[in-house]
């Protein structure tokens, strides 16, 4: 993932001189809806304008049928829905391909 941050920033689609690359230490709990909210709520106390959401990588088992608990884009719709998120973008996407050191795509 670190590579393509750095291209990001290197081919000047975010300005270097303004921009800020973190790893954010927060392990899932697998709590579904309630932890999405938390994850984005504890980035805008971190500062953070933008929250890329893509699919719910959890994978919570459903206790008694053999499928997910959630949905896979249930993180995005909830975040959608959440209130006290607004002053947040929310970037989702359903793919990311790194292909190239100079080549990044995100398919909304």
């Amino acid at each position: 993932m670190m590579m393509i941050h750095s291209q990001v920033l290197k081919d000047g689609v975010l300005d270097p001189e303004t921009t800020v690359v973190s790893i954010f230490p927060s392990p899932m709990q697998y709590a579904g809806p309630t932890e999405v909210q938390w994850h984005a709520k504890a980035r805008i106390n971190a500062g953070a304008n933008f929250y890329i959401v893509g699919r719910d990588p959890a994978g919570m088992s459903h206790p008694v049928e053999k499928r997910d608990l959630y949905d896979a884009d249930h993180g995005k719709k909830v975040l959608g829905m959440a209130p006290g998120l607004e002053r947040l973008n929310i970037l989702p996407f359903r793919v990311c391909i790194f292909l190239s050191s100079s080549l990044l795509i995100l398919l909304l």
